[in-house]
């Protein structure tokens, strides 16, 4: 499975790097005849309701710098995309007073939490949170300028903000890009330069009406509050959505990137109650904050529970936070409160409490719940010592770490996720605050360590729950984890792997082929037969109507050969352009490769997307009506889903029956470390329909012939102890493999430091001396040519005749024990 979190992701804070690039050699247009002497535009957010962000509008915000109210009646504001070819506009009515400000509330998102004061007046734009063009007009009819130069003629405008690089139009240089969480606005002077790049900047929006009114913020005015009290003793601050002042505490770190800029507060006089923390996030949108670490600063502003959905249903858990925040740093250069140091026995085993909702308004139980622990920590700095990794670094710069290394740990360094009340509570996502180019992030492995201290402050994240934001990172201690090969099959036994291989195109480099050809010819020892998920069409995620997926295959099989593998064929069925799921455009489907000079492909033609396969008996023998062909594809538990594909084999004369499968992914899934526990795992009903639906159809193969060779295999996306593993293996009918491993080796995929199974090899009575092997080549590695790790069977096929079963035992035991003596092909 391609985990749908790992996609978009909340990238801010490593991508938003990049924000930093100067575009230079650009010649300032002109600039507008006079800047204004009263009304102008005092802030610009485009991020309304976009992930992220906390606000659920787009606004425009004006303001009168001079000394007399300024008429808006046949006024309008403006607004031009980036590439400044149309206008769109909302008429304005009413006064703006002097010094005060008038608030134009625009279009509603989807996410987002809280409101805006009320407007005074209300457009329908959709502002772009990064790039764009605001105009304020004397008139209502749309502006026809589109470069900057032809609307400073125009008399009309009475200020215009081009904000972000791409804006074509603008004053002077663009404002800087604002994000779903920033906006960009004018300093409290209102100054106004008629250069955009000087006169505004990037931070948290505040939008703010012409009665002074802010988000949340019509009540009582601000109060005096501590760290411990804004925190309070369960998740939700007992202040959420009020003005605090007061709030002291010393600087422990910044984050100094990204569009969740910011820096931690430590309140250096605690008090003794373990529920509540003592560290606070301040939160400065784009806008590096003004302080150093050491500062003991005097802070307020408005306390914001921030959900990363921005979504007031969120299954995730918040971040107290302070926004729109002003701060005076009284002194310099004090010393750092001492971290709270984390050792094997002190995160406790259970993960939450089970109330069948949500855990916020309940009193944290920081010695009995890991959730509640962090919790009573958040913002705070903690650190952790010789940490072994449990979860590999990632493209995004974050790994995963245990604080508890004898908490089901796997055979090759991991913690192994054994039931859904068994979490690995030890496990705590590391990411990093110290400038790359200081210290780079560490490449490692599982079972490497961090040696020596990590530390710095932790704060929730929707992808891997509690986070450690490092700004000192233990060295990184090199385990020599290897990538494991399985042995090659025997001339008597057929050998029956599965791997996913991450959305493969023919789109994909020459290396990905490369590695996973490798893999099969090396690491797999040259299978039989190869199930395969994630095969793409020809051209990936170009959403076209393109289904043929017979470039990709072509590409991997003349791969294998090039690296010394067999010419393999390949079976597999076109989908339905868009019906079965994964990455749009992609078209994912499951397919078989097979050595035709081991094992033969039996051909029976009339299998489409959505022909059924069915057994039927002739002449004594069970066989398909259609090979390859698809289960039920009609029925609607493969809705948007991968539809098991069939395929009938003959190895030394035996029939085999192969079922390639990917069921439903987990997307959807409440997080483990979210506010509701136990989680619901919505996607698991999809997937007991689809192993009720395959089960039939596995049914009906044995109904026809009890000793039929049956291999079930492929990405189920579900654990050995979930209901759809139960629901295949229920009665005997098949024995799913992986369960019969030692603990320690049960696992194929690495999700959030939990070693864990997705993919399956499930096999019928009939098969003998079966010899199961996962080879781990991918998911506990930084560098992977999948996410997930392929699996082997090798076995003996049953002919249905006992006497014949034991010829070929008898063959295939003298070739085992007399093998080593025999002379090499």
């Amino acid at each position: 499975m391609t985990i749908s979190r790992r996609a978009a992701r909340r990238r801010a804070l490593t991508v938003a790097l990049a924000s930093g690039l100067v575009v230079s050699g650009i010649t300032a247009p002109a600039a507008l005849a006079a800047p204004s002497a009263d009304a102008v535009i005092a802030e610009v957010y485009g991020g309304g309701g976009n992930s992220g962000a906390t606000l659920t509008n787009d606004f425009v915000e004006l303001a009168n710098r001079g000394a007399a109210a300024v008429s808006l009646d046949g006024f309008s504001v403006q607004y031009a995309p980036a590439s400044g070819n149309s206008w769109q506009v909302t008429p304005l009515t009413g006064s703006v007073a002097a010094g005060a400000r008038y608030l134009i509330a625009q279009a509603k998102g989807s996410g987002g939490t809280v409101a805006l004061p009320t407007p005074d007046a209300t457009g329908s734009l959709a502002l772009s949170a990064t790039a764009g063009t605001i105009a304020l007009v004397q008139g209502t009819t749309a502006l026809t300028c589109k470069t900057a130069a032809d609307c400073a003629a125009d008399t009309r405008i009475k200020d215009l903000v081009g904000f972000g690089a791409a804006a074509v139009i603008r004053e002077g240089s663009t404002a800087p890009a604002p994000s779903n969480t920033a906006s960009v606005a004018r300093g409290t002077t209102l100054a106004d330069t008629d250069d955009n790049a000087a006169d505004f900047t990037s931070g948290a929006p505040t939008p703010t009406n012409a009665k002074g009114e802010t988000p949340g913020e019509t009540g009582p005015p601000p109060v005096d509050a501590k760290i411990h009290e804004i925190q309070g003793t369960t998740r939700i601050s007992p202040f959420k959505d009020r003005k605090v002042a007061g709030v002291t505490g010393v600087v422990t770190a910044i984050r100094s990137f990204g569009s969740a800029r910011g820096f931690w507060l430590t309140d250096t006089a605690p008090d003794a109650d373990p529920r509540t923390s003592e560290g606070l996030f301040v939160f400065t949108g784009s806008t590096t904050p003004a302080v150093a670490v050491g500062d003991a600063v005097t802070a307020g502003g408005t306390v914001r529970e921030f959900y990363p959905d921005a979504s007031a249903t969120s299954p995730y858990q918040s971040l107290t936070e302070l926004t729109s925040a002003q701060w005076t740093v009284q002194s310099s250069g004090n010393a750092l409160p001492a971290p709270t140091v984390v050792s094997p026995d002190t995160v406790p085993d259970t993960v939450a409490p089970a109330p069948g909702g949500s855990i916020e308004p309940l009193p944290l139980e920081p010695a009995k719940y890991s959730l509640d622990f962090w919790e009573t920590h958040e913002s705070e700095i903690v650190s952790v010592s010789d940490a072994r990794v449990v979860g590999p670094t990632s493209s995004y710069n974050e790994l995963y770490v245990t604080t508890k290394p004898k908490q089901n740990p796997s055979v090759r360094g991991g913690a192994v996720y054994l039931d859904y009340d068994r979490l690995n509570t030890g496990v705590l996502k590391v990411a990093s605050l110290i400038p790359f180019a200081q210290q780079p992030f560490p490449k490692v492995n599982t079972g490497d360590v961090l040696t020596g201290e990590t530390s710095g402050p932790v704060e929730y994240s929707n992808f891997g729950g509690y986070t450690l934001f490092a700004t000192k990172l233990g060295a990184a201690k090199d385990n020599g984890l290897q990538r494991e090969s399985t042995r090659a099959q025997r001339s008597g036994e057929l050998a029956v792997a599965t791997y996913n291989v991450e959305n493969l195109s023919a789109l994909d480099s020459a290396e990905k082929f490369g590695e996973l050809a490798k893999a099969v010819v090396g690491n797999l020892a040259k299978p039989d037969i190869l199930n395969l998920e994630e095969i793409q069409d020809n051209n990936g995620p170009a959403n076209d109507g393109t289904v043929a997926a017979d470039q990709t295959l072509q590409k991997f099989v003349d791969a294998i050969v090039a690296v010394g593998g067999p010419r393999y064929e390949w079976r597999q069925i076109d989908p339905e352009n868009g019906k079965d799921g994964g990455q749009p455009g992609g078209n994912i489907r499951v397919g078989f490769l097979f050595n035709p000079a081991r094992v033969s492909f039996v051909d029976r033609p009339g299998g489409t997307a959505t022909t059924p396969v069915d057994v039927v008996k002739e002449r004594g023998k069970t066989h398909l009506t259609v090979s390859p062909g698809r289960v039920e594809p009609g029925n609607e538990a493969w809705e948007a889903s991968r539809k098991p594909l069939v395929g009938e084999f003959v190895f030394k004369g035996r029939t085999v029956f192969v079922i390639a499968n990917h069921f439903n992914s987990k997307g959807g899934d409440q997080p483990t470390h979210g506010r509701n526990q136990p989680p619901v795992r919505s996607s698991e009903v999809q997937r007991a329909k689809q192993a009720t639906v395959l089960r039939g159809f596995i049914d009906k193969l044995l109904a026809s012939d009890k000793n039929a060779n049956i291999v079930v295999a492929g990405d189920l996306n579900d654990y050995p102890f979930s209901p759809a593993v139960e629901t295949l293996t229920a009665g005997g009918a098949l024995k799913d493999l992986i369960a019969t491993l030692p603990e320690n080796e049960r696992y194929s995929y690495v999700f959030e430091g939990q070693s864990q199974v997705l993919d399956h090899i499930l096999a019928s009575r009939a098969p003998r001396g079966l010899d199961y092997d996962v080879v781990h080549l991918n998911a506990e590695f930084a560098k992977q040519a999948s996410d997930h790790d392929p699996q082997v069977l090798r076995f003996r096929p049953s002919a249905g005749n006992p006497v014949q079963d034991a010829f070929h035992d008898l063959a295939d035991y003298l070739e085992k024990v007399l093998g080593p003596y025999l002379p090499k092909p």
